[in-house]
């Protein structure tokens, strides 16, 4: 009977602990400009489209060619918080441009985070959920062509 019940009592104290892993949430909001100035981002990025965060004015807009968001995940096991935002905000970013490169698009204007579909619109900071185990960033953004300077 004791074995039964030190047996039921371990098993109620690693789903706690499990449950407890699972749900952790924290929302960040993080520095753009640290994030775009990581080596990662660096190499990463093609470099031809140009970002504009917030209500940043870019050069006169030519045309509108779309919209669209980009929801990315990253493992954040082992990872700080910001070091595992930063990956995950550099795959959306990433993500973006690609869907910029195919519309002939040359920039992405009023990038904002678009979290569970709740946008938070900054020139300076992004929103990053991190947990145990994962990260995430959801960026959205219209696709523009610009006057090239």
């Amino acid at each position: 009977m004791k074995k039964w019940i030190s047996s039921f009592v371990v098993l109620g104290a690693a789903l706690t602990a499990v449950s407890y892993v699972q749900a952790r949430d924290t929302k960040l909001m993080l520095p753009i400009a640290a994030a775009m100035e990581t080596p990662d981002t660096q190499e990463k990025l093609v470099g031809s489209v140009k970002f504009y965060f917030g209500d940043q004015k870019p050069p006169k807009v030519l045309g509108k060619l779309g919209s669209d968001f980009s929801n990315r995940k990253t493992n954040a096991f082992g990872k700080s918080d910001e070091t595992a935002c930063n990956w995950a905000f550099l795959s959306a970013l990433m993500a973006l441009e690609q869907r910029a490169i195919s519309l002939g698009a040359n920039a992405v204007v009023n990038v904002a985070s678009y979290y569970k579909k709740n946008t938070h619109s900054s020139q300076t900071e992004f929103e990053c959920h991190a947990g145990a185990l994962m990260a995430g960033v959801a960026l959205k953004g219209d696709f523009v062509k610009i006057a090239d300077k």
